[in-house]
């Protein structure tokens, strides 16, 4: 069995923090959410190659991640593109890096920024049981996240209707980018393409698929986060730390208090300063500040602030709300 997983976008609603890095390795406690992942498929025994699929942008970013890693299976197969407006969309992605790579075996499809509860391996099994098309399904609880995804309808696991982003979902139901397909089924994305299909996101072409092959569902529950806006990463974040705080030995705190979900990396010095469930990258300098809900990047020095929802970029000064 052949993996990919997709991490070619470009996380514009996470900008300053994601313009010159890929989401997928913003961290998640002492790993990242990309490394997560690897890490399920690297421990499975079915899975013999993991394809990366990112683009030109990120590919020296991607390269360097995986020299310093430890994993075995990852390589990369990156698309012709650099900027927003050239992404071949999802769907046309995968196409393309199936045909470049040649994989004609079973394929396990996962998004590069779900942070998901559930073992990828018990996923497989499932998808096993079948040998048919599978997706991963979650219960979102709200009809108004609901539309920012693929609603799932089921009759017991298989899935009867699939409607990608509603207006009007009918239930809670949704599809998380995570996919096995059969060898058998992976020439219908080429189909589905050539028929001028939405190229954009899997969901349309499960939309499709699920209409002409009998298609079914695994669903959990726990937890999944879509790490695509500061705040479905500061709430990945949250779950992890469980309402602990993680401070890397090297911050110097003088006067600091350190409240819940609150992680402080390398070399930070914080003094007279509040944080409630924030993230502080390497060498950031925060003095009589009282940060809330906010991810403050690499280098920055702020100073007699109050911030709440903020995303400041790297090697930023700011002093008595005045940028420097």
């Amino acid at each position: 069995m052949k993996a990919v997983v997709l991490a070619g976008g470009y996380a514009t609603r996470m900008w300053p923090i994601t313009k010159h890095r890929p989401k997928m390795f913003l961290p998640i406690g002492e790993s990242t959410v990309i490394d997560r992942i690897f890490a399920e498929l690297e421990a499975d025994g079915r899975i013999d190659e993991v394809y990366v699929s990112t683009n030109e942008r990120f590919a020296p970013d991607f390269e360097a991640h995986l020299a310093d890693s430890e994993f075995e299976k990852p390589t990369l197969s990156i698309e012709e593109t650099s900027e927003e407006d050239d992404k071949f969309g999802v769907v046309g992605a995968l196409a393309q890096l199936i045909d470049r790579e040649n994989v004609t075996d079973d394929l396990l499809v996962i998004a590069g920024d779900n942070l998901i509860s559930f073992d990828v391996s018990d996923f497989i099994d499932d998808f096993e049981q079948r040998r048919a098309p599978t997706l991963a399904a979650y219960d979102v609880g709200s009809r108004e996240k609901a539309k920012s995804y693929g609603l799932v309808e089921l009759d017991g696991e298989r899935v009867v209707n699939f409607q990608e982003k509603p207006d009007d979902p009918k239930s809670t139901l949704v599809s998380i980018a995570c996919y096995a397909f059969p060898a058998d089924s992976l020439s219908l994305l080429s189909t589905y393409l050539e028929d001028g299909n939405n190229p954009d996101e899997p969901g349309w072409f499960v939309q499709w698929l699920q209409e002409r092959e009998a298609t079914y569902a695994y669903t959990f529950e726990d937890a999944w986060f879509d790490i695509g806006t500061p705040e479905s990463y500061l709430d990945a974040v949250a779950w992890h730390l469980d309402g602990d705080s993680l401070v890397d030995d090297s911050a110097t705190l003088e006067n600091a208090s350190i409240g819940d979900n609150v992680h402080v990396m390398a070399d930070v010095t914080l003094e007279n300063t509040n944080l409630d469930q924030a993230v502080i990258f390497p060498k950031a300098t925060v003095r009589n500040g009282d940060i809330r809900r906010s991810i403050i990047d690499e280098g920055t020095h702020l100073e007699e602030l109050d911030l709440a929802g903020a995303l400041i970029g790297a090697h930023t000064t700011i002093t008595n709300g005045s940028p420097q």
